[in-house]
């Protein structure tokens, strides 16, 4: 942080169970502060700072250091060929941005977490689950919503920053899942990034050795936070 920034007061918690590895332990560093605005926000997500509600935690696991913060940097992303057949497959959706959550976000919400992540940490799915993790105090989140016809079929919560994105979580109607929503819902952030002309889109954690949190390298060119700094990289492998 700058000599401009305020002396920001952090925590730990107690070790637990990591949601992703097996057989790994967890920790976070936890922001103790009841007053945050966008600009202080994401100063700390340039730092790897990444929030829950409105906790602001970053990992600080004992002994793993699999979490990599990342992120795109939005002139220079380029969209792979199995992104352009994604794009291409899904043209009969609509698309539009809301300021508000709705009854229908959580009731597509509520399928998504009870079908497909029922071993996972949010599961059951509940309204105040929901809000826990979706909405923050000192943030309102953008509601990017995916139709097919008048049917919500996906959402992407997102945080609207000075000069940036940040994809708080992405969830979609299983039925649907051959047409790659996911996929489809962070390419709309990145197209919304360029057109508010934000910097980046960032994309929270990436975990090489995880099934659910290893395909954000497939979004190119990235970039990764190390010790020195984000590094950007650029794989030549068409997809």
């Amino acid at each position: 942080m700058n000599s401009k920034t305020r002396q920001l007061s952090v925590g730990r918690t107690k070790t637990f169970p990591c949601s992703y590895l097996d057989s790994k332990q967890e920790q976070l560093m936890v922001l103790q502060e009841d007053v945050i605005d966008a600009a202080l926000f994401e100063q700390l997500l340039a730092l790897g700072f990444r929030r829950s509600g409105s906790m602001i935690y970053k990992p600080q696991c004992p002994q793993c250091s699999a979490c990599l913060p990342i992120r795109l940097p939005i002139d220079e992303f380029t969209i792979s060929k199995r992104q352009k057949r994604t794009l291409k497959n899904n043209q009969d959706l609509s698309w539009k941005m809301v300021d508000h959550k709705t009854d229908q976000q959580y009731e597509l919400y509520e399928r998504y977490v009870n079908t497909r992540h029922g071993d996972g940490p949010m599961y059951p799915a509940t309204p105040e689950q929901y809000d826990s993790f979706a909405t923050a105090s000192w943030m309102q989140p953008l509601f990017i919503e995916l139709r097919l016809d008048d049917t919500l079929i996906g959402v992407a919560v997102t945080d609207v920053l000075p000069h940036s994105l940040s994809a708080i979580y992405s969830y979609f109607d299983p039925e649907f899942h051959k047409r790659s929503l996911g996929s489809l819902l962070i390419l709309l952030q990145t197209q919304i990034a360029k057109m508010m002309k934000k910097q980046f889109l960032y994309l929270g954690y990436q975990i090489d050795e995880s099934r659910k949190m290893n395909y954000k390298r497939d979004y190119r060119p990235h970039q990764i936070l190390t010790n020195s700094g984000w590094v950007t990289e650029i794989n030549s492998k068409n997809l």
